[in-house]
């Protein structure tokens, strides 16, 4: 699989291990940075991972900032992108199962380092279950 990466200067601390971990997998990652922990704008690296994943360059994204918040509601602007804020494996795997989401977000001030990898992990091995889901799924865009 390829999977695009990016964050901001909160969020660099775990980028390293998150790709390792994608690494180890057998994912090629394609990272759009940070490359170090001074102050940036998360915007400048959250629109080429949301492109990337919408233009199926990438199968699926991880962004990392300090809450989350940032760089999922920026990645919510681009269409067929659904991105998820996930603090805990379970949710990671229900935004994958019932909202076929395709960017996970996480949250670095507010978790460790061990646990993000988890996330991503379980993000990525999660599966869409269609049905019920799909209809509201299909629903979810305007345009």
């Amino acid at each position: 699989m390829t999977i695009a990466i990016g964050c901001d200067h909160a969020g660099f601390p775990f980028k390293d291990a998150i790709k390792t971990a994608l690494v180890d997998r057998g994912d090629e990652v394609l990272d759009f940075g940070t490359d170090s922990a001074a102050a940036v704008d998360y915007p400048d690296f959250v629109h080429p991972v949301a492109s990337a994943v919408s233009e199926v360059t990438a199968q699926f994204g991880v962004l990392i900032c300090g809450s989350g918040n940032g760089v999922c509601m920026t990645a919510n602007k681009h269409q067929a992108i659904r991105a998820a804020i996930c603090w805990q494996v379970e949710i990671a795997q229900l935004a994958r199962q019932h909202n076929n989401a395709n960017i996970v977000c996480i949250p670095a001030r507010f978790i460790d380092e061990t646990l993000a990898v988890e996330i991503v992990s379980a993000f990525l091995t999660a599966k869409f279950e269609g049905g019920r889901h799909a209809r509201r799924v299909n629903k979810m865009s305007v345009c």
